[in-house]
């Protein structure tokens, strides 16, 4: 028999990477808030790969934590092994990467939900969601228990009709075995929420003792750690090496001899899975003439044997994985421990969102992580902050929080997902961003902390800090553009032994700094005024030595950008009636309510012309 149970501000369906930072923010923010989890054992769980940041993914895990959020502090405490990627590469596209230890990560993060003021953690199903006439939503439990809430937040991963594929085995399921949420699409469908099929898929994990390691390349771990939060008062620790193997053309004929039993290739499958994270099978058969393709053997802590094998996500039957493995160097007699697997589930578009997060036509709900159709822990950590922070903005009636695409990784990964047609899950790269050089990983915290402090997420002292390494770093560079370095024996000796021109005549310090052949560091013996810096403040000065120019130019493109997000369109401008747009412009617009003449212009479809058209219309009626 149903009965009330409770009420709260907000509600959060799931607690993966998208619920928990949105519960989080929203309960430090003051607001009553519950995360309703299907199991309370695997709050946090990373179903995948047990690595947190990457390419791009390390930028928006440093912005969580300037935002205020938690996945930062969470990996750095249970780091296991850190590296930075693309070092040989600009500052732009540099990316700080960490496994973690599954299972202490996930333990971390329910701690920390459990010890949050403000916020209740229940295990619980939820299998309706309906919105009362008062405005306020209710959402039942599986054991009838009713929950009312101001606000809800739908951050329920892979589970939503999830189905598992194996050969020709499938059957309902989320992921890691857990009972997947068929109830709860079906209520969202009954009230009016569209939703589509995309599908992703994991690697088997095996046995560390039955991998054979002698003749394995090894990935040491970075002797520099880079830290993914701003909490200095601990020191994380390397504690494991990866190895990496290849396949060869034995194990591509195993693959090619089986593919018509993949449920990828026999039409079994009907979602659409990530381009960028593609199964063995797919790779296979988009680069044929690739010789191998390489492998990552990852542990997934330190209390386990269990071996990650990235490169591997397959969907064919088991024996067939047993066969294909067995076909690699170091995995001759593997002992397979988890059978990988491919998952469909249900998500939205996200296009039916605002900037905010919220749904266009459902005041008061939200969507964010895998349900709004993007890929990866850190893609749906992120949106998770945003909704969980505008989901308490709404509840104290106060304005929303939008980050924009010059303001951060986080801003482009919400406008991409709001804007553009998408068909397939959306994933976070260095390249979709146009202002990368601007928004780096190092800079994070410069950032955004200022939005966080504003929010209540972060405290005055930490606010204070980084308004104290701003000043140095200002200070630090107005002083080398005033300094003036002569020439000597011992200068221009090292600048010969690095190719470069030696001084014949005294020379500002930054126009040395701007030189590719030298660094910051490398004139500190000639530099005798400079003043004592943390390492974090040199690198933010080299880079805005080095790179002045390119960033001045990027800023310039910035000002245009926000020019036109300053034009704000109503969200019941009626754009079929203006006639001189396009068909296919009006229809754009009318489907996706774009906030401003800047989203409009991103949208796939609507032309410059169109947006000419828009701004003379706007122009004309004084919008």
């Amino acid at each position: 028999m149903e009965y009330f149970a409770d009420n709260y501000d907000v509600a959060i369906i799931g607690a993966g990477h998208a619920g928990i930072e949105a519960g989080l923010a929203s309960a430090r923010m003051g607001v009553r808030t519950v995360v309703f989890t299907i199991s309370a054992d695997w709050v946090g769980n990373c179903p995948c790969n047990t690595a947190i940041g990457g390419t791009s993914k390390g930028t928006l895990v440093k912005e969580i934590d300037a935002l205020g959020g938690e996945m930062g502090l969470a990996t750095d405490h249970n780091m296991i092994q850190s590296r930075m990627l693309n070092l040989g590469k600009g500052p732009a596209v540099h990316s700080p990467r960490a496994q973690v230890d599954r299972r202490d990560y996930s333990a971390y993060m329910k701690n920390t939900l459990e010890k949050c003021e403000n916020l209740d953690l229940r295990q619980a199903e939820i299998v309706d969601i309906k919105q009362l006439p008062d405005g306020q939503w209710q959402v039942k439990t599986k054991l009838e228990a009713l929950y009312t809430a101001k606000c809800v937040v739908i951050a329920t991963g892979t589970f939503l009709r999830g189905r598992v594929y194996v050969g020709e085995v499938n059957y309902p399921s989320g992921p890691d075995g857990m009972f997947p949420s068929n109830d709860l699409s079906d209520a969202l469908h009954k009230l009016g929420v569209k939703t589509r099929r995309f599908k992703t898929g994991t690697p088997s994990r095996a046995n560390k003792r039955s991998i054979n390691f002698e003749n394995l390349e090894v990935q040491e771990a970075d002797e520099k750690l880079v830290r993914f939060s701003h909490d200095k008062s601990f020191t994380p620790e390397n504690k494991a090496v990866c190895h990496i193997t290849y396949t060869n053309d034995e194990t591509k004929r195993v693959i090619l001899d089986n593919l018509d039993r993949s449920p990828l290739y026999n039409g079994s499958i009907e979602g659409v899975g990530p381009r960028y994270c593609p199964s063995i099978e797919s790779k296979i058969m988009t680069f044929p003439n690739k010789e191998r393709h390489q492998i990552f053997i990852e542990p997934c802590g330190l209390n386990t044997q269990e071996m990650y094998l990235q490169g591997l996500s397959s969907s064919l039957p088991e024996d067939v994985q047993l066969k294909f493995l067995r076909t690699i160097p170091g995995f001759e007699n593997i002992e397979v421990i988890r059978t990988a697997y491919a998952i469909e589930y249900d998500c939205v578009d996200p296009r039916y969102l605002k900037p905010t997060l919220e749904f266009l036509d459902f005041p008061g709900l939200f969507g964010c992580g895998t349900f709004c159709s993007s890929s990866g822990y850190e893609e749906a950590a992120a949106q998770g902050i945003v909704a969980g922070i505008n989901a308490a903005l709404l509840v104290k009636n106060k304005p929303p929080f939008i980050l924009d695409r010059a303001s951060s990784y986080i801003g482009t990964l919400i406008d991409d997902l709001i804007t553009k047609t998408l068909t397939e899950p959306y994933r976070m790269m260095t390249s979709r961003s146009e202002y990368r050089l601007v928004l780096r990983q190092d800079n994070a915290d410069l950032r955004l902390t200022k939005f966080g402090y504003e929010l209540g997420l972060i405290s005055k002292e930490r606010y204070n800090e980084v308004c104290e390494k701003q000043r140095l770093i200002d200070e630090e560079i107005e002083r080398i553009k005033s300094t003036t370095i002569a020439p000597s024996e011992e200068l221009n000796s090292l600048l010969v032994s690095r190719e470069t021109s030696p001084m014949k005549t005294g020379t500002k310090l930054i126009e040395l700094v701007r030189r590719p052949e030298l660094g910051y560091e490398d004139l500190a013996p000639f530099d005798k005024t400079r003043p004592e810096l943390s390492d974090e403040i040199k690198e933010e000065v080299e880079i805005e030595a080095k790179y002045e120019g390119y960033i001045k130019r990027q800023q310039a493109q910035i000002n245009e950008m926000r020019r036109l997000e300053s034009k704000k369109l109503p969200e019941d401008l009626d754009y079929m009636s203006i006639v001189n747009l396009r068909l296919e412009a009006r229809e754009k617009l009318s489907k996706i309510k774009p906030s401003s003449v800047g989203q409009a212009s991103r949208i796939d479809g609507v032309s410059p012309a169109d947006i000419s058209v828009l701004l003379i219309y706007m122009e004309k009626e004084k919008i």
